[in-house]
């Protein structure tokens, strides 16, 4: 492919480059997917007002995120088995988002280890965390990501319970991948994939093997994780792990509005209105559905951010004017990661950016911080 225009140029360039587990590891949704497909399609029914004769000179796309400046009021949201996609894949995507400006934020379930992006980066990044029944090994990792200057706790509270997501029990899915015949067949036609997987060690969790009780290889591991999602969760956890943390915590999975004013009686900085990427509740609304009514009820005592169903910068600028501070990626720099390694990340951030600055200047605007409603035609939100 010659020419990469879009975030969807790159999600074909990664499904030819990256072995059919992990692609649609990334790209699938739970049971149906509807929730997944409206994640997208919600946001094509959302027009805007298009505005001339404006000065549009000296425009900025620099804004805030928890405090925090940002190139563009985007982050790169936590994804598992990004490592996945491709070799050292949470170091490329850190390093991508480190050049760019914008915030990189590390999953629990993810290949390389907290302190192999410390080691490879040189400004702070977010860590997400799942709360498991083993509270020592909560403790570990929030001890781990002090250490490691983490600026930010990202707690994700929608994954009690594993949605069924179909393509992965189909394809068998671990990391790294069993050999099974059709395994090795798929493999052998991802050469470029196979042979950056030889040339690391980070084949595995990072975060979790040698880290948690009796996890030392993987035939503990698959065990360990259907048992250790905590059933019991509660917003006395998240009390606990916010004074445990002590710096800024962001709460992910909010799709309610009696919840978001749990994450502001809790002292959360932010909640993330999402719902997985369709990858849990399959019929839950999408998120930038629910997002307007979230952002009205908590008004401007918590930071709002949403994720779910982004492609380009112009679904940035809508979640924007609907209520969102800022917003996250997860699939958009997958696609670009499996494409392209760091530089197909980086694609994926320039075409946001151009898309974004491209759509605010058609509306009228000069600066992100100012869009808000009136840029989108009444009646289509």
């Amino acid at each position: 492919m010659a020419i990469i225009t879009t975030i969807e140029d790159l999600r074909v360039l990664a499904q030819k480059r990256v072995p059919r587990m992990f692609y649609d590891y990334a790209d699938a949704g739970s049971w149906t997917e509807s929730t997944y497909r409206a994640n997208n399609e919600d946001f094509g029914r959302i027009k805007f007002r298009q505005r001339v004769a404006v000065n549009l000179e000296n425009r900025t796309l620099a804004s805030t995120m928890i405090g925090q400046p940002v190139a563009m009021p985007v982050a790169l949201a936590p994804t598992g088995l990004t490592g996945m996609q491709h070799a050292d894949g949470e170091i490329l995507a850190a390093r991508a988002a480190e050049k760019f400006g914008v915030p990189f934020t590390l999953s629990t379930m993810s290949i390389c280890s907290i302190e192999d992006i410390a080691a490879n980066t040189s400004k702070p990044f977010w860590f997400q965390l799942y709360v498991m029944k083993d509270r020592d090994f909560i403790n570990n990792l929030i001890d781990r990501a002090k250490a490691a200057n983490c600026s930010a706790l990202v707690l994700t509270l929608d994954l009690q319970v594993l949605g069924q997501r179909h393509k992965d029990l189909r394809n068998g899915l671990s990391a790294p991948p069993k050999l099974t015949v059709a395994n090795l067949i798929n493999l052998a036609t991802k050469p470029r994939w196979c042979l950056g997987m030889l040339g690391t060690r980070r084949r595995t969790f990072g975060n979790i093997v040698g880290h948690a009780k009796s996890v030392s290889d993987m035939s503990s591991l698959s065990s360990w994780t259907s048992q250790q999602f905590d059933l019991s969760l509660s917003w006395k956890d998240v009390a606990w792990i916010k004074q445990r943390w002590g710096g800024k915590l962001i709460i992910k999975g909010i799709m309610d509005e009696e919840d978001a004013r749990l994450c502001v009686e809790n002292g959360a900085d932010a909640l993330i209105v999402s719902n997985h990427g369709g990858r849990q509740l399959d019929g839950a609304e999408s998120s930038i559905g629910a997002l307007p009514r979230i952002a009205a009820a908590v008004g401007k005592q918590i930071e709002v951010h949403m994720d779910g169903g982004i492609r380009s910068g112009q679904d940035v600028i809508k979640a924007l004017a609907l209520g969102a501070k800022g917003v996250y990626i997860g699939r958009p720099f997958l696609y670009g990661l499996g494409a392209m390694g760091e530089q197909g990340v980086s694609k994926c951030l320039d075409i946001i950016r151009n898309e974004l600055d491209l759509t605010m200047a058609f509306c009228g605007l000069r600066d992100v911080r100012q869009v808000d409603q009136n840029i989108l035609l009444p009646g289509s939100f």
